[in-house]
């Protein structure tokens, strides 16, 4: 039952991770130097990694351990956000490739505490789980 029950909240999670709540501890920092912009060109983590720098004025943080205990393949999902959501121009052709929104310049902003908080729910969840089954459940099952 309780198997049931987390599986379907993490079913739910990353299937509407695009609704869910931005992390809430998230506070954005301004470099009051610099002109604000929504703009990403390529993010990158701080090297504590407890900040996001978004673009040269604008900063997230402070980004909770747990969240890079998710992973998807070999990096945190974050980490692959980061990654991903970045100006590039394809070397043969020409075409340059830009995952900013005209039409909702604070998406990639939103998107990173959204995936904060999917990531550290996951984290929960999992932890959950594993509390509630233990190895020696899954052994009688087997027998």
């Amino acid at each position: 039952e309780i198997c049931i029950q987390i599986g379907e909240q993490l079913m739910n999670l990353h299937i509407n991770y695009e609704q869910a709540k931005e992390y809430s501890k998230l506070e954005w920092f301004e470099n009051e130097g610099v002109p604000f912009s929504w703009r990403v060109e390529k993010m990158r983590l701080s090297n504590d990694k407890r900040v996001v720098v978004v673009n040269e004025s604008l900063r997230l943080g402070p980004i909770p351990p747990e969240c890079f205990e998710y992973r998807l393949g070999n990096r945190s999902a974050l980490d692959w956000v980061i990654d991903q959501y970045q100006v590039s121009k394809d070397s043969r052709s020409g075409i340059e490739s830009d995952p900013n929104r005209l039409d909702d310049e604070e998406y990639i902003v939103r998107l990173l505490g959204k995936v904060v908080t999917v990531s550290v729910e996951t984290v929960r969840l999992v932890n959950e789980l594993a509390q509630a089954v233990k190895m020696g459940d899954w052994m009688d099952v087997v027998e």
